[in-house]
């Protein structure tokens, strides 16, 4: 298989999306959790309320400017949007060290989802697959190994943060860093290539965006990626509560197997990113959600010595191509032309079910004692989205898009 000989722009953007998506995602999606024991000790708020803030940002958030900025993206690039994003985002962080009351909690974290839409994985999956074309899988595997790494690293980090400052300082740490690695090398990136734009897309068809909002393609990789990307959210932002409260580890140990998980996952971004360049994408996403789902059914058995460990490699495994795969598959079945508008629909009903998976395994352990119930549903929620993946064509080809749509009108 031909690879694209690769100029100095495109290892820019790899770097660029590597540390935004660092910063966004790695430390204040995966880093936040690592706050939520202390606020139910401190405030005494339910898991449910503590895992309620990311489900009342992306809410209220996601449909009011999902696709507003899908539609800024392709209108005007990537670039503008990813800065702002990451601005937003470290301020977010750093407001969520001074609150006291749970509207200023439910307040910054508006803020972080917004900044979220505006400087994660929107702008990054649009501005990968602009400067990528054979190789778009292990560029996109490149720019989320910065999710890993971010993730991997946040848990140790915010350990040593807590030993030396309480909490709230070591929010304000965190939020200065993340716009510190991040917003200098998306200053300088450009939203195109010259002359490469053009040539990444001659062979794609004008799909008008109504065109694909009736494709049955389109609504069942939304429905895969919901319910996948909702258990993944279900397990990751409870298992520092899992590790800390219900089995009863040390901040340390918890932190180490958090930090596995994360590690795991790096394994995983760069396997599922050399496969999707090889092999069809929709086998690789479904071996993805099977990991995820495989790897759950393990935490009913986590007290037995060393199937923790087992579970966050496992996980970690999944967790690395699940975000990865999404634009990569869209970009597959729709092209690059519509991504901004694509994408900003996906990841917007995406949100959804990243809020409401760690809410439903919150609530659930809250109303039985147990997260025995939640696991189960978030078991069933990959199912789901495995079996909807699966019914996906194996390869759309562009110069074909109205196969299989549900309507066609004579117009079309």
């Amino acid at each position: 298989m031909q690879t694209e000989k690769l100029n100095p722009g495109q290892y820019k953007v790899a770097a660029t999306g590597f540390l935004s998506l660092f910063s966004v995602v790695g430390i204040m999606f995966y880093g936040i959790p690592f706050f939520f024991d202390f606020w139910v000790k401190d405030f005494n708020w339910s898991r449910a309320t503590v895992t309620s803030g990311n489900m009342f940002g992306k809410i209220i958030i996601g449909p009011l400017f999902g696709f507003a900025a899908g539609w800024f993206v392709d209108r005007f690039g990537p670039r503008r949007l990813l800065l702002s994003g990451i601005v937003m985002c470290g301020l977010a962080v750093i407001g969520l060290s001074t609150m006291t009351t749970l509207w200023q909690y439910y307040s910054f974290y508006l803020l972080m989802a917004l900044g979220y839409m505006c400087g994660g994985p929107l702008p990054n999956q649009v501005l990968t697959s602009r400067w990528f074309n054979k190789s778009r899988g292990k560029a996109m595997a490149i720019a989320y190994l910065g999710i890993g790494v971010g993730g991997m690293l946040v848990p140790q980090i915010a350990k040593w943060l807590n030993r030396q400052i309480d909490w709230r300082s070591s929010l304000v740490v965190l939020g200065l860093f993340m716009i510190a690695i991040s917003f200098p090398m998306a200053w300088f990136v450009r939203d195109n290539p010259e002359g490469k734009l053009k040539v990444v897309k001659a062979d794609e068809p004008k799909i008008p965006f109504k065109t694909i909002l009736k494709s049955r393609s389109f609504y069942l990789l939304v429905i895969g990626s919901m319910c996948s990307i909702g258990a993944v959210a279900g397990v990751s932002q409870n298992l520092k509560l899992f590790f800390s409260l219900d089995l009863k580890y040390s901040q340390g140990h918890a932190a180490n197997i958090i930090s596995l998980v994360l590690g795991a996952s790096l394994i995983g971004r760069l396997l599922m990113g050399w496969l999707a360049d090889r092999y069809s994408k929709k086998y690789v996403m479904m071996l993805i959600y099977t990991l995820i789902s495989g790897s759950i059914l393990l935490l009913y058995f986590a007290s037995s010595p060393g199937v923790v460990y087992l579970f966050a490699f496992i996980f970690g495994i999944g967790l690395g191509g699940d975000y990865m795969i999404i634009p990569l598959m869209a970009a597959e079945l729709f092209g690059v032309k519509v991504m901004g508008r694509v994408m900003g629909f996906i990841i917007t009903v995406d949100g959804l079910g990243e809020a409401l998976g760690p809410l439903l395994a919150g609530w659930l352990r809250d109303r039985t004692g147990s997260y025995t119930a939640g696991f189960t549903a978030l078991i069933l929620l990959s199912l789901i989205g495995t079996i909807a993946v699966g019914m996906l064509p194996r390869k759309k080809t562009h110069n074909d898009p109205l196969r299989d749509l549900v309507v066609v009108s004579p117009s079309s």
